[in-house]
């Protein structure tokens, strides 16, 4: 742990040249937030304007080399595990870690104002969404600038600041928390926020707060990378364990045409969506137009081609061929929604709908808890009930046994090495849930995380025109590079980097 300073600009509107007005006044001046409607409206800004998905999905083994020869910088980096050159631009490493320590420093302005009127038990909404969101970015911080949850070493390792106060002056001092310090203070604010969260929400806005459900999502998804498997039963216990009509149908959403594919992706109404955010974002447009990206390469021999389904069957998981040179694969999932701020100017911000917790991630989770406590049988039948709703033709005939799962998924020595220990069965079946994971989740990310978690090694090949090999980039394991460099805007306002 180490004393360091944070300038308020980095909480709240870090690289704006024309914030000095701004700056001039502390927060308490700015804004009376003295009503329950009003400490409402102020969480709408709680979570990130600002997207993860096209920086961590680019550092995954879902993405390769396309070998178009348009680059988009960022993109290039991101694929290398490098630190990006663009701190401020929409869907980079600065900008999301700016995104999220806005709605950090909203979510505890919320809960001073709470504070100031009296705590009383009308408030109890609010201060639960305050808490979850406050501990919401502070995982996605620390799950991306920091290394893996690791309990043998997280006392010591390096993790971010995790800020609980209001920002009253203009420059404040602040120490680096290790993981595991965060860790402890994000499970606090998660036990707490659960005390008090609410579904109290008109219908169409339930989902874009945190509610009941996405905070039993939010503490699945916690417990889940801490390995504690009794509380990611507990959380997810709703679903059981054949959730029908509560995970994603992917037989209906292939009979959607092409424009709403994406829209019925992340909308409320889908049973499966918990929470859903509208970043200021362009992922949608880095899936169709990355030179490292989802090709046509990785969906034929690695990720959807049929011999990869346990029922060697094609998967429902609709694609599209895209880019100017067909070399790349999308799943409709971003709809882009283009607000103008200047009609006649042309100009104007874009935002993107991204789910953020589904029951297709808890009840992934759940198996996974099923298996780290031995209860194989449980997850096999949950297993099979997963992937038959996402495989073409999935029949009576179609029976997923024990013995499948270790011959598909067979133990690679030194392959799978979370900070716990795996049985050889256990193995198998992790294996195999990872897999439906990233296939669940391509384009979103969410395989980087599990990539850390159990520290694969993958490997980036870059090519030229010809298709030879120009640069070959290995994660090995423990690679320090898995700690995403902490942004420049942010080290160079004090904030020490991490070890290379």
């Amino acid at each position: 742990m180490r004393n360091i300073k944070i300038a308020l600009s980095l909480l709240m509107l870090i690289g704006v040249s024309s914030c000095d007005d701004f700056l001039s006044e502390v927060p308490d001046n700015r804004l009376q937030i003295d009503s329950p409607e009003k400490i409402s409206e102020l969480l709408a800004d709680a979570y990130p304007d600002g997207s993860y998905i096209s920086i961590t999905e680019s550092m995954t083994d879902n993405v390769s080399d396309n070998k178009s020869s348009l680059v988009n910088i960022n993109n290039e980096q991101s694929f290398n595990w490098e630190l990006q050159d663009d701190q401020s631009g929409r869907d980079t490493q600065g900008y999301y870690w700016n995104a999220a320590y806005k709605a950090i420093a909203t979510a505890n302005e919320a809960l001073a104002a709470i504070r100031k009127l009296g705590d009383t038990p009308n408030l109890n909404p609010q201060k639960g969404e305050a808490l979850l969101a406050r501990a919401y970015s502070h995982f996605m911080l620390v799950s991306i600038w920091s290394n893996r949850y690791n309990p043998a070493t997280a006392a010591t390792d390096l993790g971010i600041p995790y800020v609980t106060e209001p920002e009253t002056v203009l420059v404040a001092n602040y120490k680096r928390n290790s993981v595991k310090e965060v860790f402890d203070l994000v499970e606090s604010d998660i036990q707490e926020g659960l005390k008090y969260v609410t579904n109290d929400y008109r219908t169409d806005y339930l989902k874009y707060h945190f509610n009941k459900e996405a905070a039993k999502a939010f503490a699945a998804r916690f417990y889940t990378v801490k390995g504690d498997w009794k509380r990611v039963l507990e959380f997810t216990e709703g679903l059981g364990n054949k959730p029908v009509g509560k995970i994603r149908d992917w037989l209906a959403y292939t009979a959607y045409d092409f424009p709403n594919k994406p829209i019925e992706y992340a909308k409320h109404t889908q049973p499966t969506n918990l929470l859903i955010g509208s970043p200021s974002s362009i992922c949608g447009r880095a899936t169709r137009f990355n030179r490292f990206a989802f090709t046509r390469a990785k969906e034929r021999d690695e990720i959807l081609g049929s011999q990869t389904n346990i029922f060697n069957k094609n998967w429902l998981i609709d694609i599209s061929i895209q880019g100017a040179s067909g070399a790349n694969v999308a799943v409709y999932k971003f709809n882009e929604y283009f607000k103008y701020t200047n009609l006649t100017a042309q100009i104007g911000l874009p935002y993107t709908g991204v789910v953020l917790f589904s029951n297709d991630e808890m009840f992934l989770n759940r198996i996974e808890a099923h298996v780290m406590t031995n209860q194989l049988d449980i997850a096999t039948s949950e297993l099979e009930y997963f992937l038959g709703t996402r495989t073409v033709g999935y029949a009576a005939s179609d029976v997923l046994t024990k013995e499948k799962v270790y011959a598909k998924y067979p133990v690679i020595a030194d392959e799978y090495t979370p900070f716990y220990a795996l049985t050889p069965e256990q193995t198998s079946f992790v294996k195999a849930i990872t897999e439906a994971r990233r296939r669940e989740f391509l384009h979103e990310g969410q395989r980087w995380f599990d990539i850390k978690r159990f520290n694969l090694v993958i490997e980036h090949n870059t090519y030229n025109s010809q298709g030879q090999v120009t640069r070959k980039n290995v994660l090995v394991k423990d690679d320090k590079r898995r700690a995403v460099q902490i942004p420049l805007n942010a080290s160079n306002n004090g904030i020490e980097k991490n070890p290379r």
